[in-house]
């Protein structure tokens, strides 16, 4: 809470500097107010509370000191390169400062006579010791030294850190401070009042543990994290209750369809996908939007739950729609659902970008007239001119790869007007699909406002894959490989990153390695599809592949998703440590789809960097996709994870969410209690921590 005169920092920008300019600096780093001053939080700190004698500090290499002397030499030296030099002297020896780039202020400011406190690394240079651009300032003799820690902080272009210190202590002096906390809840998960917990993170007493500080497990550091993910979770659990409050068509009829459907199927639902798919069901019974994410390990089933919740809708008389990010992966989709569907009577439209004006224009109408059931396609099914009759339920699968607005578009197109029904009031059902699976911590954390289902079981008869990883100087060997494995008749998929040649990264490149394979293996089909390929010409070699006709396939990552050939048990994916362990864990996935034991080889170039060792190390060990995105989180942390569901939110500043997944339990348990007993701590705490980013979270 603030008091009403503290408007702006800007106001009180330094004299010599144009408000104007000051206020854009500052609302770069978000900083608009007295409280987001406040929780703009040092980042480190500097232990300048005393000075060392130079004779000591040059037998403490390798650590930043404080030195203070009197300039006895100052000259601009021109080799090897135009430089100032400075040689600072105290009672017990002298050193050099040195200064590579510097301002004609500078050699005034360095007269010999004058003194100089400086702070940097003391190192041993070829005239004795000596400081390369150290932090200093120009002091009188005596001058006191600051009693706690010296905070460093976020900075940007042309914003000192002396400028910022003072603006922050201003505003810690007329902030009007309000513990959003009670007492009570204080004790109970014994947290720091919330003023003494940030006035100790900016200035804290020499005495304070530096350890905590530095990883930030000290009790004020604590604080701040609590209140930081109890606001995400206040403006996540609100949005779930703002979504149910409004309409939903139920969908109610688990009818003749679904019952044919589900009957007709050639295998058995196991018990996870029956689960899942009963939650599933038990959301579209409602009056209002269902928001589920279907999590599912590669191969586990996840299009079969979507298509029975597609069609509980078509039985209860609305259309469905499912959105895929890229063309190959819609089309299997198209594919596998459409010959499951169209046999009972089912209209499946097929929309995307690359259909010809003519077949657009008819599926357009199809789905405007009502005619189309099920929609599958891609962006396209976002554009304006793209009209429900009677939209039921959105899936949107590998949901992470849509930016919010496009799903929004989606979602928003609604019921359409012929129910006489508000369509702002009125939104479909809406079921994402993905097989990168979330951790439960980034889940509970950024999901807060998703019901979450997780298939957690796959299909009787996959076989396991085994992962080998192998230097690329062993790559005819892998070849061999490759060519034993089609005498079995069995197919062979050969991932590639780049489809041009890079001097940069030099890499394999997928065009390269097509026409090397099919030189080394002439008595096979080898295919190449990438992402610069029209799509039919994309779409005929992977039916081509799908056939066995052709028994090998260079590729880029355009397979990595929602390609199903059950006869390919082979994958080897060149530069194996240049992708990241989502990617090698969808690419692995497209084999051991069938019967026979399947292989996957990871070629490697040496040297290996530490990341990725420790990458291709988690794909030899596990299979696990919940174990590997567990294992992932600790190497990436969240922002990568989440894709571009969180486009435009900043990150948590302050939680970590390996170290405090204790506290987002805590978190989650206050922010339930607050919404039920307490609304007005709750606008106050999001106010302070969220403000107007608030919306970010929300979709």
């Amino acid at each position: 809470m603030q008091k009403p005169a503290a408007t702006t920092v800007a106001s009180r920008a330094a004299a010599k500097t144009p408000a104007k300019k000051i206020e854009d600096k500052l609302a770069r780093l978000g900083l608009r107010t007295d409280m987001d001053l406040v929780l703009h939080l040092p980042m480190r700190y500097e232990d300048e509370t005393f000075v060392v004698p130079i004779r000591d500090a040059s037998f403490m290499g390798g650590q930043s000191v404080q030195i203070e002397g009197l300039v006895t030499a100052c000259e601009v030296q021109y080799k090897p390169r135009r430089q100032l030099v400075v040689t600072l002297a105290d009672d017990t020896g002298q050193a050099t400062l040195r200064f590579l780039n510097f301002y004609g202020s500078q050699l005034k400011q360095m007269a010999e006579g004058n003194r100089v406190r400086a702070r940097g690394e003391l190192r041993h240079g070829f005239f004795g010791p000596e400081m390369v651009h150290p932090i200093y300032k120009m002091v009188l003799e005596g001058a006191p030294l600051p009693v706690a820690l010296t905070p460093v902080y976020p900075s940007g272009e042309g914003l000192p850190q002396t400028y910022l210190r003072k603006a922050i202590a201003s505003a810690l002096g007329r902030l009007a401070w309000r513990d959003t906390l009670s007492p009570a809840l204080r004790d109970t998960y014994s947290l720091m009042p919330f003023e003494d917990a940030v006035r100790l993170l900016h200035n804290p007493p020499p005495e304070t543990d530096e350890g905590a500080l530095a990883d930030r497990s000290h009790p004020a550091w604590v604080r701040m994290k609590f209140d930081e993910l109890l606001a995400q979770q206040l403006s996540l659990k609100r949005a779930q209750v703002a979504r149910r409050a409004k309409g939903a068509a139920a969908l109610p009829v688990i009818g003749a369809l679904s019952q044919a459907f589900q009957q007709g199927l050639p295998f058995a639902l196991t018990g996870a996908q029956q689960r899942v798919l009963d939650e599933v069901r038990r959301d579209l019974l409602a009056g209002f939007p269902m928001q589920r994410l279907l999590q599912g390990d590669v191969g586990s089933g996840k299009t079969v739950v979507a298509a029975l919740a597609a069609a509980q809708a078509i039985d209860s008389g609305f259309q469905a729609v499912l959105m895929a990010p890229t063309e190959i992966l819609a089309d299997q989709h198209f594919r596998k659902i459409a010959g499951w569907m169209e046999p009972l009577g089912i209209e499946v439209v097929w929309l995307t970008g690359s259909l010809k004006k003519k077949d657009k224009l008819d599926a357009k109408q199809r789905i405007e007239s009502g005619a189309a059931q099920l929609i599958i396609g891609t962006h396209a099914l976002i554009q304006d001119d793209v009209v429900f009759a009677r939209l039921g339920l959105v899936i949107v699968d590998e949901q992470h790869r849509f930016g919010v607005g496009q799903r929004l578009t989606l979602r928003n197109k609604g019921l359409g007007l012929s129910d006489g029904i508000d369509p702002t009031q009125i939104v479909p059902h809406q079921l994402m699909m993905s097989a990168t699976p979330i951790p439960r911590t980034l889940a509970m954390t950024y999901y807060a406002d998703l019901e979450v289902s997780v298939i957690d079981e796959l299909p009787p008869g996959r076989t396991p894959i085994v992962t080998r990883v192998i230097d690329q100087n062993r790559r005819d060997e892998v070849i061999g490989r490759v060519h034993a494995a089609t005498l079995e008749g069995r197919q062979a998929y050969w991932v590639c990153p780049l489809i041009e040649e890079s001097e940069a990264l030099q890499l394999q490149t997928a065009t390269d390695t097509h026409a090397t394979l099919s030189a080394a293996l002439p008595d096979l089909q080898v295919g190449l599809v990438h992402g610069r390929l029209k799509p039919q010409e994309k779409q005929a070699v992977m039916d081509a592949f799908t056939r066995a006709e052709i028994q090998v396939l260079v590729a880029t990552t355009v397979i990595e998703v929602g390609v199903d050939v059950p006869n390919a048990s082979l994958m080897v994916i060149e530069h194996a440590e240049r992708f990241g362990l989502s990617q090698l864990h969808q690419l692995r996935g497209r084999v051991g789809r069938g019967s026979a034991a399947s292989v996957c080889l990871l070629l490697y170039q040496s040297p290996l960097g530490q990341i990725a060792k420790q990458r291709l190390a988690i794909m030899r060990e596990t299979t696990d996709g919940f174990e590997i995105a567990r294992r992932d989180l600790q190497i990436r942390g969240p922002g990568e994870f989440l894709g571009a569901r969180q486009s435009g939110q900043a990150m948590l500043r302050f939680a970590d969410l390996e170290t405090d997944q204790w506290l987002v339990e805590q978190a989650r348990t206050v922010a339930l209690a607050l919404l039920r007993d307490d609304a007005v701590t709750v606008e106050m705490h999001l106010a302070r921590w969220l403000g107007a980013k608030e919306e970010f979270l929300k979709v």
